[in-house]
């Protein structure tokens, strides 16, 4: 029953938060629901989850008019530029922010619907070559340049973990919260209080070094 996975996953949280000395109050539980239909979204809705993580726009689309107002929707995938104006009225926030060219598509959407809209950026924090983000030694050159961007909001971070052993995933979420502190004590003017990192197979490990949200699938829907 999904239910009971989700119950699980929580239950797993507050024994993560507890080794942690941080409160579960702290953590929000994504649902990521991407390529699952709306009657498992439904199911999950009834069990208690109110927020989930899509990566494809047309997804959220399709599902948005079909669930619940209260669902919150956060867009954790790749996004293109020329999708922002379908989600930027939709979406709670958006993850991954990888590149100066999708904040200025994001500013001129906001701008257009007069909103703020919340982001977080994406760091590459391994410097994989597989996947986005901005690397570590550009991320003062991002926050320098978001007071050309006042219709977005930026709340924090968010990584991918390279898939290798959990003791060196360990080290890259440690080096993100560590960011993430620095940040917020350089750009005071920012309300950086989000870390989006941990996925179902390290979300415990995430939680361990400040993780406030956790993108859990297979756990949930598998």
């Amino acid at each position: 029953m999904l239910a009971d996975k989700l119950n699980l996953v929580k239950k797993n949280i507050e024994e993560a938060c507890d080794t942690a000395g941080r409160s579960p109050q702290e953590v929000t539980l994504i649902a990521v629901s991407k390529t699952k239909p709306v009657e498992m979204l439904k199911e999950a809705y009834d069990a208690g989850a109110r927020v989930f993580g899509e990566n494809k726009v047309q997804e959220i689309l399709d599902k948005y008019d079909q669930m619940p107002s209260d669902v919150q929707w956060h867009m954790i995938g790749h996004l293109q530029r020329n999708k922002v104006k379908y989600i930027i009225d939709k979406v709670t926030l958006i993850h991954a922010v990888d590149r100066y060219s999708l904040l200025k598509e994001i500013e001129k959407q906001a701008a257009k619907r007069d909103l703020e809209m919340p982001v977080l950026i994406q760091v590459n924090i391994a410097k994989e070559e597989s996947k986005h983000g901005f690397e570590v030694e550009e991320i003062d050159e991002v926050f320098n340049s978001l007071k050309d961007y006042p219709h977005v909001k930026v709340r924090g971070l968010m990584m991918m973990a390279p898939h290798i052993e959990s003791s060196e995933t360990e080290k890259y979420f440690k080096m993100t919260q560590e960011l993430l502190q620095r940040l917020q004590k350089d750009y005071p003017m920012y309300q950086l209080d989000q870390l989006s990192m941990g996925m179902s197979n390290d979300y415990h490990e995430a939680l361990k070094h400040g993780s406030t949200m956790i993108r859990i699938g297979s756990a949930l829907f598998k």
